[in-house]
């Protein structure tokens, strides 16, 4: 039994497969054709394709317009009523943080080119020299890149391990104290984060040891980035911990003071 054929003829089904005759015959050239939407404020009755053909376009696009006031909202730099951050600070500390950040990037990068080396001192022994310092010929010269005098950063390398001591940038003394509590709350989590050091060098707040283990299991520039990214937010963390200090200050001094 044969199968059972079409009802319209090749050429009266295809001049009568129109979309305004049958809507779903031309649905694929409508997902094929690349999504656009239309502006807002256009009026549904001046589109002359039918309603089915939108739909799917849109649909396919998977994009919905935004309502304008969304949209002034975000030209404008924020919502009605918000108050516009200071991008001028903010552009400034960008500014002369950058450079900072790159010095310390590149002498990472270059310090980082590190090999397995067993002691020279004690048989099958393999340590960081940077740490033992046991054979001089084996270090390299420390590099010390300066922000300004509270604000360094000290990089000392050697043939299989970096050593990158950091200090943190500390303007009043709950800024100091904020800082040696964090600090001591990463220092007690070493473990954790693998190459970071219990206990910092002197005269600054927060050490790091890579050794030639750490670039054979990890990425380097994934380690260079997680130095760099450290730096970037340890300000911003001391920063937000002071405001939430002093916020907290100012609420129970006004507690207190209510009794009065």
């Amino acid at each position: 039994m044969r199968g059972v054929r079409n009802p319209l003829p090749g050429p009266l089904l295809s001049a009568a497969a129109t979309p305004e005759r049958f809507p779903l015959a031309g649905w694929r050239d409508e997902l094929s054709a690349p999504p656009v939407l239309f502006p807002c404020g256009r009026e549904a009755s001046s589109d002359k394709r039918p309603p089915w053909a939108v739909m799917e376009r849109v649909a396919h696009s998977g994009r919905e317009e935004p309502p304008a006031q969304a949209t002034s909202a975000s030209a404008s730099g924020g919502a009605v009523g918000q108050v516009r951050p200071n991008r001028t600070e903010a552009t400034a500390m960008t500014a002369t943080l950058r450079p900072y950040l790159n010095a310390v990037r590149a002498t990472l990068q270059a310090a980082l080119c590190l090999e397995n080396f067993s002691s020279q001192v004690v048989e099958r022994h393999n340590k960081p020299e940077v740490e033992v310092r046991s054979s001089k010929e084996l270090l390299l010269q420390p590099v010390i890149i300066s922000r300004n005098e509270k604000e360094k950063v000290l990089i000392e390398g050697s043939i299989n391990s970096v050593r990158v001591s950091i200090a943190v940038k500390q303007a009043d003394e709950i800024e100091k104290i904020l800082c040696h509590k964090f600090m001591r709350f990463m220092m007690m989590r070493a473990e954790n984060f693998f190459i970071l050091r219990r206990k910092p060098v002197e005269g600054y707040d927060i050490s790091f040891l890579i050794t030639n283990f750490h670039t054979e299991q990890m990425y380097k520039h994934k380690l260079v980035d997680f130095v760099i990214h450290f730096m970037e937010e340890i300000d911003k963390e001391i920063s937000e911990m002071k405001l939430s200090v002093n916020a907290r200050a100012r609420i129970v001094a006004e507690e207190f003071l209510k009794n009065f």
